[in-house]
């Protein structure tokens, strides 16, 4: 099979390629807060340094760290995982991976929501598996329900991934409409539950809630979660899953054919990461939320674009079907790359088309930028699609 490149990576390389021309360009395209790693994280990883964690590490992680990431379940997810229930590894995306090539076969079909995230599909693909995806438009926030899975399940059906909060979209899965969705999941004892829960500390709204937390489908669900987005560690390239054990031992044993164990220092600052109380990241978080409620603001300024109030991560996921169809500067818009590409190319902002998405009629725009290029950035948009006319 051809794997297709990463949307949100390939829009980022052309916004570099734009820049290192010279051109003045503002990216709301990649998903990564612009915020650094906190001071009490550097010193944790001079500290490994020092004492010599530099040698390989255990595949599934150091045994330290697989029990502060039990702890951290225990006492932010109200979920009991022992340690030999967690792996370790370089991101949450090979977390993903690793769980859906151990446990889909060439020809299960897999329920995914959409928007989803860009690799979600890409990975059934490669294991082989039919993706089958369940829309869920900005007239439902985004979210899907149990009555719009239920004609997709079948005996096929292997399992379910989908994130809260969600990217592309920012919505949230409040504790009403996940315990919803575990009591209909209970009905499918065959179907397995993949949970990203990458950005669960980046939220406004009601305490984060993880699915796994209700007794009626802990024992198959594998819980995604990771360091790079609330605590600023992309670059570190840590994430870990908590799950069933012979889930978890099927995830170390794929791990270690391909990769082994992630970097020693990583996991040594992640055991202080896991186990500092979460307030250490709030003033990031309410920075999050003062952009979002200025980037609503200034969205809701453009005639014909249709936008909804995320309740957490960075983006917006506007329907932009108004400006689909029309001509601009003599170049048909016919789609979201389209738009996408005449956006970068005229008025140097960089987003990503929904198509990358699983949507057809919205741009993901991440406001993880400065208040001052948000502002810009609005600017700059409300020009380009002013121009195309809704």
């Amino acid at each position: 099979m051809v794997l297709s490149e990463s949307e949100t990576l390939a829009m980022a390389r052309r916004s570099r390629e734009l820049k290192a021309q010279g051109k003045d360009v503002i990216s709301l395209s990649i998903g990564e807060p612009d915020y650094d790693t906190p001071d009490f994280l550097k010193e944790s990883a001079y500290r490994a340094i020092k004492e010599n964690y530099t040698h390989y590490t255990p595949v599934a992680g150091f045994a330290e760290l697989r029990e502060a990431a039990a702890v951290k379940f225990k006492r932010d997810n109200g979920i009991d995982y022992k340690p030999e229930q967690i792996v370790v590894s370089t991101g949450a995306k090979q977390s993903i991976a690793n769980a859906i090539l151990s446990l889909v076969d060439v020809g299960d079909e897999v329920l995914l929501p959409a928007p989803y995230w860009v690799s979600y599909i890409e990975m059934i693909r490669l294991a082989g598996g039919i993706p089958k995806v369940v829309y869920a438009g900005l007239d439902h926030d985004f979210k899907i329900n149990p009555e719009m899975l239920k004609e997709h399940i079948t005996e096929k059906t292997r399992m379910i991934v989908f994130s809260s909060p969600c990217n592309p979209t920012g919505s949230v899965y409040s504790y009403d409409e996940l315990k919803n969705l575990a009591a209909f999941f209970a009905q499918y004892p065959e179907l397995l539950i993949i949970s990203d829960e990458i950005y669960e500390h980046i939220r406004f709204g009601e305490k984060h809630t993880s699915i796994a937390s209700f007794p009626e489908v802990y024992d198959r669900t594998i819980t995604v979660n990771g360091l790079s987005k609330c605590f600023a560690m992309t670059g570190w390239r840590l994430g870990y899953i908590g799950a069933p054990k012979w889930i978890a031992d099927a995830c170390d044993k794929f791990q270690g054919q391909i990769t082994s164990g992630t970097c020693s220092i990583s996991q040594r600052v992640a055991i202080d990461a896991l186990m500092a109380d979460p307030e250490v990241v709030q003033t990031m978080v309410e920075g999050f939320h003062k952009r979002r409620d200025l980037m609503y603001s200034l969205l809701q300024d453009i005639k014909g674009l249709k936008v909804n109030l995320p309740q957490g991560a960075f983006y917006f996921f506007p329907d932009v079907s108004a400006f689909l169809g029309k001509t601009v500067d003599g170049h048909l818009i016919g789609n979201t790359q389209d738009l996408t590409m005449y956006l970068l190319n005229t008025h140097l902002l960089a987003t990503v088309s929904g198509e990358a998405f699983g949507c057809s009629n919205s741009i993901r725009l991440s406001y993880a930028t400065s208040e001052d290029l948000i502002i810009e950035s609005a600017k700059r948009l409300k020009a380009g699609l002013e121009a195309i006319g809704a």
